[in-house]
């Protein structure tokens, strides 16, 4: 096994979050908002998509070192699932679902007869004598027997959970909360995407690109790069955040000055041309130091961190303000007052008093920047100062769609693949972070 450095902030932040999940457990104050996200039907259902999200990245956050027909590459156990797809490559363009070539060229027959025409594939639909009448029936028979086995498969484990819930004396589903509508989702999600899993086995579903890969693999491996941008940055973000957003509110004098003219200093340089600077930066220590990145994976990982490094240290102003306005208000509060004046040391009262009430403007704010820095990802990598070219990404899938779209004819389901599936997750990021600041504002709450 081998743990790249974003492998390594991926499993520490699981840990955090079963930390702070285990911290907050007991607290009322915490459990009324949770509660109030678990019945929301908005709420669960964005949870189960994104809960889909996550576990495509964590199956591509482990890595190791191939042997076989991989030779000596670094492969993640989502590629090892994925095999076939990564595997069947083609020439070059084809179109979804189809068992011929997207442009036509010189075909040599089997008798030696050469003339002008699509080319079959290597791979898709080549267990078919002849496409042209039954490629529309072969499709749907085995989309149907796929999904009759996803189907087969919610079953199994709907069964499962009703026999657990059954031994506690526990109702499975309430009538009234979100359990049907998040059921349903769950089970069209499952079903849908062991449907096209087993497609991909005979197909390219979504097609290929101009080298012959396969547009489905690429666009379920840029999962993991959507959330690493999106997670990692708020890891690298947030102490930052909190650290110089609560001493500015708390302490106030030259602390507060200080801290304002760092961060009104950093806001005023564009943040496109710092972060253009700083990959140059990267690039150029690592073509120097060859010998510290022989591998292209290692390579990949090592901008994509530093990628996140400098989104975080870009993007923690915003946070910092809204934490330093509400510290100003808290330090006034009359608990904190009584605290002072019963001798209570600073450190404890920043601990106990001040960082608990804020949490809720950290997690609200948390999940807000998510889906824009997913966003952020795909736009600098489309003008080429993102992430790795030979990384895996919604943004390079989209930067590489460019020419294609002005190609006759257009090839246009690499940038629809992309466009679809950033579209799912940061939609489902927005509705999840819409209930959980619900949830999680005092003003809203105390509203309801």
């Amino acid at each position: 096994m081998i743990v790249l450095w974003t492998d390594a902030l991926i499993f520490l932040l699981i840990a955090m979050m079963i930390g702070l999940g285990v911290t907050i457990r007991g607290k009322e104050h915490f459990r009324r908002p949770l509660r109030q996200i678990a019945a929301s039907h908005s709420g669960m259902v964005s949870l189960i998509v994104l809960l889909f999200f996550i576990v495509i990245g964590l199956a591509d956050s482990i890595h190791f070192k191939a042997s076989g027909d991989d030779g000596n590459d670094v492969i993640s156990v989502l590629d090892t699932w994925a095999a076939p797809m990564r595997r069947h490559g083609e020439k070059t363009y084809s179109a979804p679902f189809s068992a011929f070539g997207y442009g036509k060229e010189m075909v040599t027959e089997d008798d030696g007869t050469a003339h002008w025409d699509y080319p079959r594939l290597k791979y898709g639909g080549a267990h078919l004598s002849d496409p042209e009448t039954q490629l529309a029936a072969d499709i749907l028979k085995k989309g149907l027997y796929g999904l009759f086995q996803g189907a087969s498969l919610c079953a199994f484990f709907g069964l499962m959970l009703w026999g657990i819930f059954a031994a506690r004396q526990k109702p499975f589903l309430h009538g009234s909360g979100p359990g049907r509508s998040t059921l349903a989702v769950g089970f069209a999600i499952v079903t849908v995407g062991y449907a096209l899993c087993y497609l991909s086995l005979y197909y390219h579903v979504l097609g290929t690109d101009k080298v012959g890969e396969d547009v489905f693999y690429q666009t379920i491996k840029s999962i993991r790069t959507g959330l690493v941008i999106g997670t990692l940055t708020t890891l690298i973000m947030l102490p930052m955040a909190i650290f110089f957003g609560i001493l500015a509110g708390f302490f106030q004098g030259w602390i507060d000055d200080l801290i304002q003219y760092i961060y009104t200093t950093l806001n005023s340089i564009p943040g496109v041309l710092l972060i253009a600077a700083s990959i140059l930066m990267v690039q150029v220590y690592m073509a120097n130091h060859e010998e510290a990145f022989t591998s292209v994976v290692v390579r990949a990982d090592m901008r994509l961190l530093f990628l996140c490094m400098i989104l975080g240290v870009t993007s923690w102003t915003g946070l910092c303000r809204l934490l330093r306005a509400e510290t100003l208000k808290l330090r006034e509060m009359e608990y904190v007052q009584a605290a002072r004046a019963l001798g209570v040391k600073q450190g404890a009262i920043l601990a106990r008093h001040i960082l608990p009430n804020v949490m809720h403007i950290v997690l609200i704010s948390v999940v807000l920047d998510f889906s824009a820095l997913v966003l952020a990802e795909a736009v600098l990598s489309y003008i080429n100062i993102g992430v790795d070219p030979t990384t895996y990404s919604w943004g390079n899938m989209i930067n590489g769609a460019r020419l294609e779209m002005a190609r006759e004819p257009v090839v246009w389901w690499s940038l629809t693949a992309a466009f679809v599936f950033m579209f799912i997750l940061v939609l489902a990021a927005n509705l999840f972070a819409d209930v959980v600041q619900d949830a999680f504002d005092p003003r809203r709450a105390g509203n309801g």
